[in-house]
């Protein structure tokens, strides 16, 4: 089977990808603030096209193999990829997963970040807390010559210590001036095993924990990725 080619960015395209990045974090602030009862999934999606333009950058999701919209909103049971909607409107109780990525000079920055609306329930909360420690033990695991694996092992052992299971379908991704590209980081897995990790690769953490079993399904709209 051949090996997936990585490729390896300068200092000065890591530089464009700190860049990128922070911009990026810098909106997902922004639509934090609009988190709360009565808010459309569809008024997130606007304004982050308005400030996304105003700043002088362009969304990577929008037209990204037909995806209709500027971010993705995943509410509850939604795993992940949920499309705005007008009908989509958030109530108490909530957690809404918002992702952004934002092309700036022609590089990207990918981030994300779950929310809650009001007050969450304490199964909600715990998997929030869970999922932010998960993804804390994955970028610790980050070193030279570590192993994508170790990547993996540090995220489901967590996790299932806590009663959680780690979705095994969507896995983090290498990014640079391509959108998704080589490697694949599993958010599973075993240490010490995969590729190499080295100086000027650069790929998303971006770990997905279920309550219940770790299966998701993809529906209809071909998309949204629910439990």
């Amino acid at each position: 089977m051949e090996r997936e080619v990585i490729t390896l960015l300068s200092s000065r395209e890591v530089e464009k990808m700190r860049q990128a990045g922070h911009l990026a974090a810098k909106l997902l602030h922004h639509l934090s603030t609009m988190v709360q009862p009565g808010v459309s999934t569809l008024d997130l999606d606007n304004e982050a096209e308005r400030w996304t333009q105003a700043h002088g950058a362009k969304s990577a999701p929008l037209g990204y193999k037909g995806y209709p919209k500027s971010i993705c909103t995943s509410i509850n049971e939604v795993v992940c990829h949920g499309i705005p909607s007008a009908k989509e409107v958030l109530k108490d109780g909530d957690i809404i997963n918002i992702d952004v990525t934002l092309i700036v000079e022609g590089y990207h920055g990918d981030t994300s970040k779950t929310f809650f609306v009001g007050e969450p329930s304490p199964i909600a909360k715990a998997l929030v807390e869970v999922t932010e420690e998960c993804r804390r033990r994955g970028i610790a695991a980050v070193k030279p010559n570590a192993k994508i694996g170790d990547i993996g092992a540090a995220i489901q052992e967590y996790a299932e210590s806590q009663g959680f299971s780690v979705v095994r379908d969507f896995v983090g991704h290498g990014i640079s001036n391509v959108f998704h590209t080589a490697p694949q980081i599993p958010h599973y897995g075993k240490a010490g095993t995969g590729r190499r990790l080295r100086p000027g690769m650069v790929f998303t953490i971006e770990p997905m924990i279920n309550i219940g079993t770790y299966e998701v399904e993809v529906l209809g709209d071909k998309w949204t990725a629910v439990t």
